[in-house]
């Protein structure tokens, strides 16, 4: 049909049918071939031959270039209206799925086995104190527990590797512990669970949050709020069962992982979280930006009953309910058509398919926003930036589920050259 870029990537673009009599499920739509290796990069279109007892839906489907001359599958986009099935039944809905974990596993054991320790001089260290005091060993046995639990749902895909966005969230929480003059020990860290349900939980000393819930976070201060309620789980005690220092009980099939962890807290320590939570935003420097979080709040709670899964934990818990922030929104900020209250599903943090590594999306900003546009906790398209492997990487490399729009036309504008 024509010669298209797809990001820095230039492609041939095809319109496919299947051949007569070629039966049912043959695929029917577009495709985009890259025009070094011709390796297909996207294609766009649905499988024919639905009926009473099978359904093709139509999908986006994209693929990034992840190693040299491998193109694996990583985003695909899908959406339905009326769709008829099961007896004149309607079914409305669009759907993400994110692929990743190609080198799952792979990436730490090749650090290990090639990273060089220089041992440093020995020193003699026996007029000093060396043994542990029983608070000192009861500290160390909980913080095994804490690294086995992480090092176990990072090996198996479900916690992303430590990278740029654990020091966005890590940066909160010393800002917070600043301002209230918290002194935690051992030291608090934070990691992010790769899946879209909006959950957060602790490990010990380690805050988790779901790249969902960070994805959908409108500004620092609600990410402060989550946080800040998280650390107070940290600050009263609320302990990680520590029998997960003994290694056995690590060694489960990847299936039982949901089954097998769980780190949900019961309600009367939710409870003191969030009075806790409260106290450290209020002496913390986002506690006069708190009605944006209260804003959030109010919009999750609207749209609960719509988006059951979405809001239901795996391993955590729920979007924490401060009702005095709920209280504190600020009439100028209800009344600003500019508020965004919540971002879509994929609005913060980008994913490298192959090595697990999450980003911050770094977009432009896309000037006025209709009412429309604004797509709270609400499903997008896919339009990756796609570069060949080893490309400059200062330009933005993987999938934004925000649609990048011209403010002059208000089409979007994914892929130009």
């Amino acid at each position: 049909m024509r010669r298209e870029f797809l990001g820095e990537v230039r492609c041939l673009v095809f319109d496919v049918t299947p051949q007569d009599k070629a039966g049912k499920g043959r695929f029917l739509g577009r495709i985009w071939v890259e025009d070094q290796d011709y390796n297909v990069v996207r294609f766009n279109g649905a499988y024919g031959g639905s009926g009473h007892s099978s359904w093709y839906f139509h999908f986006d489907s994209w693929r990034t270039n992840v190693q040299p001359g491998q193109w694996m599958p990583s985003f695909v986009y899908s959406e339905e209206r009326d769709l008829h099935y099961a007896l004149a039944k309607k079914l409305d809905f669009k759907a993400q799925t994110r692929l990743w974990g190609y080198n799952l596993g792979h990436g730490s054991q090749e650090q290990e086995l090639s990273k060089i320790l220089v041992e440093t001089p020995v020193q003699d260290d026996s007029k000093t104190a060396n043994d542990l005091s029983p608070i000192q060993a009861q500290r160390s046995w909980d913080r095994q527990a804490e690294d086995n639990v992480i090092d176990r749902l990072e090996r198996i895909g479900l916690v992303a590797p430590r990278g740029e966005v654990d020091k966005v969230l890590e940066t909160v929480v010393n800002n917070l512990e600043v301002t209230n003059n918290i002194d935690v020990e051992p030291d608090v860290r934070c990691r992010v669970m790769m899946t879209s349900t909006l959950e957060s939980y602790t490990v010990g000393h380690t805050i988790v949050l779901s790249r969902g819930l960070i994805d959908v976070l409108p500004d620092e201060a609600s990410l402060a709020t989550m946080i800040a309620h998280e650390l107070s789980h940290v600050v009263l005690g609320h302990r990680l069962d520590s029998s997960y220092a003994f290694f056995d009980q690590l060694l489960i099939d990847d299936k039982e992982t949901f089954r097998h962890f769980g780190f949900a807290r019961t309600p009367d320590e939710e409870r003191a979280a969030n009075t806790k939570a409260m106290q450290l935003l209020n002496n913390s420097p986002y506690k006069n930006q708190l009605g944006n979080a209260g804003l959030f709040l109010t919009a999750l709670s609207t749209r609960e009953k719509e988006i059951p899964n979405l809001i239901s934990p795996h391993l955590g818990d729920r979007v924490p309910v401060i009702g005095d922030l709920r209280s504190s929104m600020p009439v100028e900020q209800k009344q600003n058509p500019q508020m965004i209250t919540a971002l879509p599903i994929g609005g913060r943090v980008k994913l490298d398919p192959w090595s697990d590594k999450l980003d911050l999306i770094k977009s432009k900003p896309v000037g006025t926003v209709a009412e429309r546009e604004k797509m709270p906790f609400e499903v997008t398209p896919f339009m990756p930036y796609l570069m060949r492997y080893g490309a400059e990487t200062s330009k933005p490399i993987a999938a934004s589920a925000a649609v990048s729009t011209d403010p002059k036309s208000g089409q979007s504008a994914p892929g130009k050259p």
